[in-house]
């Protein structure tokens, strides 16, 4: 009898062994969501995953365009963010888990294409110019007063009617920011190609790529030649829109380009506003 329960317990002990490996395996990764769904430049992306398994998971990965980020969570539910990225980028994601048996689990490929809404021309906008200095210290500053980045690709300047500048590929205006043309006459590699002087009339004209007109500076009138270059009053400062993008045309004796415009302004008399 002794022996029948040896046996007996050795079997039981065996069958509860062979149990308990039964429940080791791989975790299940059930559902992956990412919010916000039509993501923009501006939108840092939220990937959730939800898990399940009878082994406790030990960690969550988040791998994006080649770059793995920790998911933080417990349980059942594990997240991690992607930050914002560039207009037109397609990211692709997975999330893989591990649990404590060892076992790994990847999830499907999840995919999805940064897309910004059409740009607002009208909220670009020449900010402040610069014309006193030696020629290449000379600018035009642009601003962008909307809440996406403006690409400045066809935009063009021009000055006293002639064409000075053109925006290639690779100028953009951040969001609620400052752009800033850097040298006249050529003098620098992105500067504008006309002259500009501080003591004579000028028109400074800014179109869209498709010849809109979307802001002016005027300092003065043209000659009665029809011609501008007209001299007039001389003054060291810039020109400024007080406040930003959306202020009159001002006398600012701090020049800040590629920055916000300084509050200490006066009027101009020979300025058009």
């Amino acid at each position: 009898m002794k022996k029948i329960l040896i046996i007996a317990a050795a079997l039981l002990a065996f069958t509860g062994c062979v149990k308990d490996e039964m429940f080791k395996g791989p975790s299940s990764i059930d559902k992956v969501v990412f919010t916000p769904d039509a993501p923009t430049s501006i939108s840092d992306v939220v990937v959730t995953a939800t898990v399940s398994g009878l082994q406790k998971v030990t960690a969550a990965t988040l791998k994006y365009n080649g770059t793995d980020v920790a998911m933080s969570g417990s349980g059942d539910s594990y997240s991690a963010t992607i930050p914002a990225q560039p207009d037109g980028t397609t990211v692709e994601f997975t999330v893989t888990v591990k649990n404590e048996a060892g076992f790994t689990t990847t999830s499907d490929k999840y995919t999805y294409k940064v897309g910004d809404p059409a740009t607002d021309w009208t909220k670009l906008k020449l900010n402040e110019v610069y014309g006193a200095g030696a020629d290449e210290e000379k600018f035009f500053e642009l601003y962008n007063g909307s809440e996406f980045p403006i690409k400045l690709t066809g935009v063009t300047i021009t000055k006293d009617e002639s064409t000075c500048w053109t925006g290639i590929d690779t100028e953009v205006v951040p969001a609620k920011g400052w752009f800033a043309i850097v040298g006249a006459k050529g003098t620098t590699e992105r500067g504008f190609s006309s002259g500009f002087s501080a003591k004579k009339s000028v028109i400074v004209e800014l179109f869209a790529p498709d010849g809109t007109k979307l802001d002016t500076f005027q300092r003065g009138d043209k000659g009665d030649d029809g011609k501008w270059g007209v001299s007039i009053s001389n003054y060291a400062g810039s020109w400024s829109r007080v406040p930003d993008g959306t202020g009159k045309w001002m006398r600012t004796d701090t020049f800040t380009p590629g920055a916000a415009n300084s509050t200490e302004a006066a009027d101009d008399d020979y300025v058009k506003n």
